[in-house]
């Protein structure tokens, strides 16, 4: 009688346990809601994520006209689909059949299809090529590499919605935004998680081009950095427009460095650790300078050798330290690396 017992439990537990793995298999996985639904509840961190440049990341052409945003002259806006960017640095456009504009459709006009924000000119972007938009992996939310979007051959890919989103670095929100549980969304402060998109090619290296590092690679830069093991929410708060985010001062780890620095001829002239330790030694749009880009680096390390190189000989990387030119020069620009040099030793407490 107990053999028998036995078998009918583990009959029964065994038809539980396939019960419950179709029920589960049947079980619809969480989908995208979109960032407005995470106002409900995350009203102040949705209001300052939606004034960073996360969100326009890609837009429809009408919210980027609503937006005061400029267009090519050769092209109306009904005959746009998407604008890429046009935040902070540049502007690119995606026309109606999902390949980015590159020329007026009689070819009359080619380039001047990319709208640079701090000059408002129009520049080159690859003029005339047929060039898809195969950017949706960093400026998309829910994207999969399957498929066209809205199945034109242009749009490399599918996603769930425009632009890096709440959902893009949080996941799917419906099962959360439902229960309102926190353990049903995803939070992930690794560096790692900001540098799905932070990257360009291996995180090994740092992709570089025209003598200065490409844009957008901070994960690349602060993987070869003195910082490699802190996260970026530990200076950070990814919700916020770049200008705004910083939650850690440099004093707060570097205490002595800041004393030493504080009332010298350096912080009188205006300068802060980042002047130096985070000149805009890469590009987005616009150069400056000689040494001077648009976009801060993450390096900090300063290689005070006025013979040390920042980039490979073929300048197609960086070498994983700012030299003095770059670190100095864009603001001394009539002095050399050697002069550089000769101040390197003391620069903290210069003039004290």
């Amino acid at each position: 009688m107990r053999i028998k017992r036995t078998g009918v439990m583990i009959a029964l537990c065994t038809g539980l346990v396939v019960l419950f793995g179709a029920i589960w298999a049947g079980a619809a996985e969480p989908t995208y809601v979109g960032s407005k639904q995470c106002s409900t509840c995350h009203s102040r961190i949705y209001d300052e994520f939606i004034a960073s440049g996360h969100p326009y990341k890609l837009r429809p052409a009408e919210e980027a006209r609503a937006a005061g945003l400029a267009k090519p002259s050769y092209v109306e806006w009904n005959e746009i689909l998407y604008v890429i960017g046009g935040f902070d640095w540049k502007a690119r456009y995606v026309g109606l059949d999902g390949y980015i504009i590159t020329g007026s459709a009689d070819g009359s006009i080619l380039g001047q299809n990319q709208y640079n924000l701090a000059t408002e000119k129009f520049v080159d972007y690859h003029p005339g090529e047929k060039k898809p938009y195969s950017c949706g992996s960093c400026h998309t939310t829910g994207y999969s590499a399957e498929g066209h979007q809205l199945g034109l051959e242009g749009l490399v890919g599918t996603w769930a919605l425009d632009g890096v989103q709440c959902e893009a670095c949080h996941g799917p929100g419906s099962e959360h935004a439902a229960a309102g549980d926190p353990a049903l969304i995803q939070v992930d402060t690794s560096s790692k998680m900001c540098g799905q998109c932070h990257i360009r090619g291996d995180a090994g290296t740092i992709p570089a081009s025209g003598g200065f590092i490409k844009h957008h690679e901070q994960y690349n830069e602060i993987l070869q950095s003195p910082h490699a093991n802190l996260n970026c929410v530990t200076c950070h708060d990814p919700h916020l427009t770049s200008g705004l985010s910083i939650i850690k001062e440099c004093a707060t780890c570097h205490s002595a460095k800041a004393a030493e620095f504080k009332d010298s001829s350096m912080e009188l002239a205006g300068l802060s650790c980042t002047s130096c330790h985070m000149p805009k030694a890469s590009k987005s749009a616009v150069k400056q300078g000689p040494y001077q880009g648009d976009v801060m680096t993450h390096l900090f390390k300063i290689n005070d050798d006025p013979t040390a190189k920042m980039f490979s000989d073929d300048g197609k990387f960086a070498n994983g330290y700012l030299t003095l030119d770059y670190a100095c020069l864009s603001c001394h620009a009539d002095h050399d690396v050697d002069w550089a040099a000769s101040y390197a030793d003391g620069i903290h407490s210069l003039g004290k």
